[in-house]
């Protein structure tokens, strides 16, 4: 029988206006490349109209230069000779008056200017003429340049110009929405994918690892070839790659998960069992044999007091994975805190050695003093369980620049190097450790590392086997705003 693959797929969306919202990164992308060009060609227009303005301008100064020399050489024509140069570009008035500036009547949308220099007096419109009056030593003349001509050519070549990036910016309006959405396909593929993820309410580990194999399909290789890609592929790569790692990590959160029941269904287990034994017991002999009664209700309060703590601890760390667990934040002397943990273990375990170390400044944090007393007690049972009666149990506290160091340290069985990035676990115990004798559940590392991850410190563990383990608690020292507040 041939393999069932599992392909996870999202039907295209009924509601019209879901699907408007889906396609407006398309419509912001569109028109985000209309608006460039369209600046682009603003520009460009804005150029060629500065450089046709420097180039007529040029030319009618130029122009208007070879007359004036050719003035001063032959002088000021006059008045017969003015006929002939009808059929020219130019030509040369003579005044009787000062320059002050021709009256030309032009019906243009250009405006007429003028500009006084020390070698005439300029008037123009591109449209039509360009003038310079001279002074001419008392015999004033004037020299006008016909530029209707070339403005009359540069005028079409911009219309055809604005034509032609019209009808750009309208095929390409087309053209950029049909590539926009072909370069967003395996995007909208991800999504729809995901959506399928966030509907769906169990999943088994099959299915998990069919789900990371659709998503890693889903990546820039199935683009168009004839759309140039090269940063895009890039980034559609990046996001198949986060996802794909995103799936890894659900596929480990789902494995630590069910880990967590099975280790959590095991530890209930035990204690239920013992109950249910000695209710047995009770049922058959306890009745009316006192021994056998009495013992089987130190055995049923033993274990229900394991268990309620074991449902306490629990308790502790569902409302820390949903951040409804209160930290009530204020400053606190951690020698203050230390020496009152110690002296606490002292008295309920008179035969043992403790060795603290600490100065007489106070060393002071910004912490909720009822966790944090909780972390030092958590740390203390397991330096006591996992360590012989004759062996010593450290504990120090100090300032190091912005951080403080709460260290504890036995000399106990120690821990395996493999199993050092594995303490934190919850239910995790050592091979050696895993055995009720200890009275642990395995869930103290785990509630004190939530603790200090959320004072913003960290762990610093060091083991050797049958030499002892170090585990130091690393907190940012109180700061002066913290002191204030």
């Amino acid at each position: 029988m041939p393999r069932k693959r599992h392909r996870f797929q999202t039907p295209p969306p009924a509601d019209p206006i879901a699907a408007a919202r889906d396609s407006s990164l398309a419509l912001r992308l569109n028109v985000g490349f209309f608006l460039r060009q369209l600046g682009i060609f603003a520009a460009m227009d804005l150029l060629l109209v500065v450089l046709a303005v420097f180039g007529m301008s040029l030319y009618a100064e130029n122009r208007c230069a070879e007359v004036v020399d050719m003035v001063n050489v032959r002088g000021v024509p006059s008045e017969d000779a003015l006929a002939w140069m009808e059929a020219s570009d130019y030509t040369i008035t003579p005044l009787d008056r000062d320059p002050e500036g021709l009256d030309y009547t032009v019906t243009t949308w250009l405006p007429t200017c003028r500009r006084e220099t020390v070698d005439g007096l300029r008037t123009w419109n591109f449209s039509s003429f360009y003038t310079v009056e001279m002074h001419n030593n008392g015999q004033p003349y004037a020299v006008t340049v016909d530029t209707s001509g070339i403005f009359t050519g540069l005028y079409w070549a911009g219309v055809v110009i604005l034509v032609c990036q019209g009808l750009s910016l309208i095929t390409n309006l087309f053209r950029s929405g049909r590539s926009i959405r072909k370069v967003l396909r395996p995007i909208q593929d991800l999504a729809a994918t995901a959506a399928r993820l966030n509907s769906m309410t169990h999943m088994s580990r099959r299915e998990i690892e069919s789900l990371a194999g659709e998503l890693d399909k889903i990546d820039a290789a199935h683009l168009d070839s004839r759309i140039d890609l090269p940063p895009t592929q890039k980034e559609l790569r990046s996001l198949a790659q986060s996802i794909n790692e995103m799936m890894d990590r659900v596929n480990q959160a789902y494995s630590a998960q069910m880990r967590f029941v099975s280790d959590a269904s095991h530890e209930l287990r035990t204690p239920i069992a013992v109950i249910q034994g000695y209710a047995a017991l009770l049922d058959r002999w306890g009745k009316t044999d006192p021994e056998a009664l009495q013992e089987s209700i130190d055995a049923i309060r033993g274990e229900a007091a394991s268990m309620e703590r074991l449902v306490e601890q629990l308790l502790f760390l569902a409302r820390g994975d949903n951040d409804s667990q209160p930290v009530k934040m204020e400053p606190l002397d951690l020698t203050d805190l230390a020496g009152e943990v110690l002296r606490e273990e002292e008295m309920i375990h008179p035969e043992r050695i403790f060795l603290p170390r600490w100065g007489e400044d106070p060393v002071s944090i910004y912490a909720d003093p009822g966790l944090m007393k909780q972390v030092l007690r958590i740390l203390m049972d397991n330096s006591l369980k996992y360590s012989p009666p004759e062996g010593r149990v450290y504990l120090r506290v100090s300032r190091s620049g912005e951080n403080v160091r709460v260290t504890v340290q036995d000399e106990g069985m120690g821990i395996p190097p493999e199993g050092i990035p594995l303490i934190f676990d919850r239910f995790y115990r050592t091979d050696l450790s895993r055995d009720r004798k200890t009275g642990g559940t395995g869930l103290g590392l785990s509630i004190a590392k939530w603790i200090v991850e959320r004072h913003g410190g960290w762990f610093e563990v060091v083991s050797r086997p049958d030499v002892g383990t170090r585990i130091t608690v690393v907190l940012p020292a109180l700061r002066e705003e913290e002191k204030a507040s």
